[in-house]
Parts: structure tokens; sequence; C-alpha cells
């Protein structure tokens, strides 16, 4: 769902009060663990919902401590973000942290590596120095497209943690091949036409609308393969310990993402539990929960949303459109 911003921040302000105060009245609201956090971002500091945390299933809002009890018990922990805020980050490190910390954790995948590193991730436990920069430079990190100081102390402590790391997204030799050929059978049939035509819908408008419609379905076929390479890399081998991926949210979402291609190799037996956890920025415009879950249909996109300040409000499509 695009958010507008109105300009009208004392009005918001006014509807998130009612808003907030009623839920209080209903005994829904939970503060946060503890003031520590400082946020990095600052637009939309003070929005009412910074610093919240929603429970999607039960409509209400919960502390950081239920939270974590809560994701103890997963198969399966999908942890989303928007790449470039910092405090998506340090949250889900916060969430890292504990879960390793409860030796129930196997591994953490992580959409920022593709295929053709994982040979080099079989041996990173194996580095005699354990720093930072000894880690990026060993796995030749594209700093460029993931800010290592947002993903290194992840990666870290994953490796301190000696649980398994796994590269969870394709390669681009990979992508190219899906984008000319295809869709593979062992994907054409995890999502239904109205599915699929909400993901092009949501490819187009990621687009600014300048993408032809003819490339609608090579684009849908590279967001399956990665979705399902993301699933795959949680799915492939059996173990009774939690499996944690670090992604994007559009990724991590149950109604059109990585959840639905884990389900889909699960079938015939009892599934295990999957959570979705967002890390999401708030907007200006809108001060109720329901309005960040953008699901289609009646699945919830996320079970959990925990809401931070943003980094920008820039109109990308706007600067793209500029002659």
């Amino acid at each position: 769902m695009l958010f507008i911003n109105s300009g009208c921040r004392w009005v918001e302000r006014i509807k998130a009060a009612a808003f907030l105060a009623a839920l209080l009245i209903a005994g829904c609201v939970a503060a946060p663990l503890d003031n520590s956090l400082q946020w990095q971002s600052q637009l939309y500091a003070d929005h009412a919902l910074v610093g919240m945390i929603w429970d999607s299933e039960r409509s209400l809002f919960i502390d950081a401590n239920e939270l974590f009890g809560r994701l103890e018990g997963a198969s399966y922990l999908l942890l989303g973000e928007k790449h470039d805020n910092p405090d998506h980050h340090e949250l889900q490190l916060r969430v890292l942290e504990h879960v390793l910390g409860t030796e129930k954790v196997s591994n953490v995948s992580f959409e920022m590596m593709t295929s053709d590193q994982q040979p080099l991730l079989e041996s990173v436990s194996s580095l005699q120095q354990s720093d930072l920069d000894t880690i990026e430079e060993y796995l030749q990190w594209d700093s460029d497209g993931w800010d290592w100081d947002f993903y290194g102390p992840l990666v870290q402590a994953a490796i301190a943690a000696n649980v398994s790391i796994k590269a969870a997204n394709i390669s681009n030799e990979e992508m190219m091949r899906v984008y000319a050929e295809p869709t593979p059978d062992e994907i054409a049939d995890v999502l239904d036409a109205l599915t699929v035509t909400a993901l092009e819908k949501d490819i187009d408008e990621s687009h600014c609308g300048m993408l032809p419609e003819s490339q609608f379905p090579a684009m849908v076929r590279v967001q399956q393969a990665r979705d399902f390479a993301m699933a795959k890399s949680l799915t492939a081998g059996f173990s009774r310990q939690m499996q944690v991926l670090i992604a994007g949210n559009y990724h991590i979402r149950r109604d059109l993402g990585v959840p639905n291609y884990i389900l889909h190799t699960q079938r015939g037996r009892r599934p295990d539990r999957i959570i979705s956890l967002s890390f999401m920025e708030v907007d200006a415009g809108s001060v109720e929960p329901h309005d960040y879950l953008q699901q289609f249909g009646g699945t919830r996109a996320y079970d959990y949303i925990w809401f931070t300040p943003a980094v920008s409000d820039e109109d990308y499509c706007a600067s793209m459109r500029q002659p």
C-alpha cells in the first residue's frame, strides 16, 4: 500500500491521540521493552506508533518481552526490514541475539548473499580472526548493495553462536536464466492467478509505472525464484531447531512471499510454525496499525509489526519521472 503524506501533521497527531486513547481504555497498549534504544532515524520520530509492536492476529499491541517469548516457539522466524533503515538492523540484532541465546537456532539465512557465495560461508567459522573487517573481506561482501555496517553485526552474531549461515538469494547468472526461461515447475503452482496478478501490480508500482507490461511475467518469475530460494535455504535438510531469515519486508509477507514456498514443501504433513516479523517505518498519514499490513486477500501479511521512525520521505518516482 502506498501512503500519501498530507502535510497536516497536527491533524494526524489528534487522530493518533484519539486512536491510542481508545486502545488504552481497552487495555491493549503495551510499552516498548525499555528506553535504551536511541533512534538513528529521525523522520516522524514523534509519531504515535513509533516503538510500538503490533500483534496482527489478536489486533493489539504487545511489549518486547512478550514478543520475544512468542518468537521462541517459531520453526521459521522471518525478520523483515527496509534495507536502508539503521533502526531495523539494530532491532533485528536484538531479536537475533535473543533467539541465538536460547540455543534453539540451527541456521541463519541472508537475502544479501547469493548462492555463489555459499562455499565461503561453509568455511567462515574457520577464520583465525572474527572481527568485522576480516569477515567482510573473506565473504567478498557486496558493500555497494548492502551496507556492511548494517549486516556485519548480524553475520558476526551468527558466527559467534556457531550456527550454520546460508546465502538465501539467487546469483545474477541464475536470475538472468530465470528471466529468460519459462516458470520452473517447482514454483509454477505455488501462487494462484489472483496472487500473481497482485504481484504484477506491486512490481508495476515499485517501478513507478515505467516498466513495460510485457516484462511483468518475467519480473514475477524472478521474484518467485528469489522467494523460493530463500525458502529452500531454510527447509533444505531436516532440523527441529529454528531457522532464521534476514530479508526485506516484501519477501517475508505471508500472503505473497517466502512463507508460501515453505508451506508448499510441507504439503501432506503438519506445517511447522512460521512467524513473520516486520520492522516497518511509520507514515505521517496513517496511525492505524491495520493500514500497514498491506495484505492481499484474507491472509495477514505479517504476524507482528515493530514500528520505527523513517529514513526519508523522498518521492523516488517523482525524481525518476523528471525529464
